[in-house]
């Protein structure tokens, strides 16, 4: 498993206690027991656990305290706490007094109380990755996905919004806000269509990853180009459009022809077998999206070369 999780159990009942303690460690989890709630604050400060498991089977003030100070605490709130509850008051819960992220009846069914917890941990690891802004998976999951993609017939195809930037600056950051929604939804739209044949991430700022199947990742590039450039012309005026820039200060004051939005793509091919890790293939999207940046218009690169240091350039297409 790795590093062992760790899960904190509050409860009054000492049978209880004993057995939720083997049961879990079975399972691999370093486990500690708590009678006693004044015990639990003083672990969450010193040492956080991974998740924390509640008996509230029986009315116990501190144990509803207790709740209240971890899940209202702007640090300790996102620790997943699963409640016990006795099975014959599950319809007359008071779930708005109790705010824990799940439950399990009493008497404990363990296969249950094993897939609840394995569900908490997947949950917050996906509110910890998930970008805010696009709510697409985030920097870790999309290194994950690389990652699994290697020495597969797959494409790693990175996109950055070109001159960017200054239109955040010029236009406001909302402006902006919607043009990296917009594209969130373009590649997850182009990439949908394949069937479930792949994957979108939003590693931060401008900068996303779509991974698909090789065959299809020159069809999915046209398809995200051609739909960014139609949703982006709506942006810019007719004058704009047809110089093909719009006039804006700099930062320093000085008027600046700044080109319209475009989008440039790196698309690397994890069946390299010279690619060995997934930090390869990041260095060689790098250098493709430089070359691609390079284009007036939106346009995306691929990388040919099946060997490390071969000579054959890559193959560049651009769009309108």
């Amino acid at each position: 498993m790795g590093q062992q999780l760790r899960i904190v159990f509050l409860s009054h009942d000492e049978n209880l206690l004993r057995h939720m303690e083997l049961r879990l460690q079975s399972k691999g989890y370093q486990m500690v027991s708590l009678p006693e709630p004044h015990h639990l604050l003083g672990i969450l400060y010193s040492d956080p656990p991974d998740i924390v498991i509640i008996d509230f089977s029986t009315p116990h003030p501190q144990f509803h305290n207790v709740l209240n100070e971890l899940k209202y605490d702007n640090y300790f709130s996102l620790i997943p706490v699963i409640g016990l509850i006795n099975e014959t008051s599950v319809e007359e819960f008071e779930w708005d007094e109790y705010p824990f992220d799940d439950f399990v009846t009493l008497p404990v069914n363990y296969p249950d109380l094993f897939s609840r917890i394995l569900l908490s941990l997947q949950r917050i690891q996906r509110v910890f990755d998930n970008n805010p802004l696009t709510k697409l998976p985030g920097n870790t999951s999309t290194q994950q996905a690389i990652a699994a993609s290697l020495h597969l017939p797959m494409s790693v195809c990175y996109i950055d919004i070109n001159n960017f930037k200054p239109y955040n600056d010029t236009y406001g950051f909302s402006r902006g806000d919607e043009v990296l929604r917009m594209l969130a939804r373009i590649m997850s739209n182009a990439v949908k269509e394949l069937n479930g044949e792949g994957f979108v991430g939003h590693i931060g700022g401008d900068d996303f990853v779509f991974i698909v199947p090789i065959e299809n990742a020159e069809e999915v590039c046209k398809t995200i180009i051609e739909n960014f450039n139609i949703i982006v012309s709506d942006l810019f005026g007719q004058e704009d459009k047809h110089r093909g820039y719009y006039i804006a200060n700099d930062r320093k004051g000085d008027v600046q022809k700044i080109p319209l939005l475009g989008i440039a793509i790196a698309v690397v091919s994890t069946d390299n077998p010279s690619i060995l890790h997934a930090g390869q293939v990041v260095e060689i999207a790098t250098e493709l999206k430089k070359l691609a940046k390079k284009s007036s218009k939106s346009c995306y690169i691929i990388n040919r070369r099946k060997t490390q240091g071969a000579e054959d350039s890559p193959l560049e297409r651009g769009q309108e």
